[in-house]
């Protein structure tokens, strides 16, 4: 059989994350991007955030919200490397949709007090991050791909990967 077709499998068969599942971390990280994008400048690295984040308290909450994307940045990350992943880590993977739930309700909270802060103007940078906010919560519920994604790591692929590390193990008999 040819499966050639099936670009969402790796050449072990498991479910590669999708690709809107990097850009859901990137949308939810952005305070650090932004962060780190301001580390080249050598001018004036205050001047580039203060155009994303004017209160510099929204910055920080911000930072401090995309903490928990880059967190399970590592997660998928470490899912990815299927030799050597840490088992702890399984309950967690399968709980990622709520906790990138969380996250963007998190981001929803922050950007209600961005415009709370605004005295509910309207801003581009605002009106553009609720409309990716909402295609993300769409995206999160709805992709049967990611739901997929979120079941690949079972505990029998735990047992077998165990099992047959105690079989290679040579005795030193």
């Amino acid at each position: 059989m040819n499966f050639s077709n099936i670009t969402w499998l790796d050449d072990k068969g498991h479910i590669k994350p999708p690709l809107y599942l990097y850009f859901m971390l990137v949308f939810i990280a952005r305070a650090w991007c932004i962060f780190i994008a301001s580390l080249t400048q050598s001018s004036d690295r205050a001047a580039l955030i203060a155009m994303f984040y004017p209160q510099k308290s929204d910055f920080i909450m911000a930072l401090v919200a995309g903490f928990g994307a880059l967190l399970i940045y590592g997660v998928v990350i470490a899912e990815r490397k299927r030799k050597r992943k840490p088992h702890w880590l399984r309950p967690v993977f399968a709980r990622l949709k709520w906790i990138l739930l969380m996250l963007l309700v998190i981001d929803g909270a922050l950007l209600f007090e961005r415009t709370i802060n605004s005295h509910y103007l309207y801003s581009w940078s605002t009106g553009l991050d609720g409309l990716l906010l909402f295609w993300n919560l769409i995206y999160l519920f709805k992709s049967k791909r990611l739901t997929h994604y979120f079941a690949d790591w079972n505990q029998d692929e735990d047992e077998q990967a165990n099992k047959s590390a105690l079989v290679k193990k040579p005795s030193n008999k």
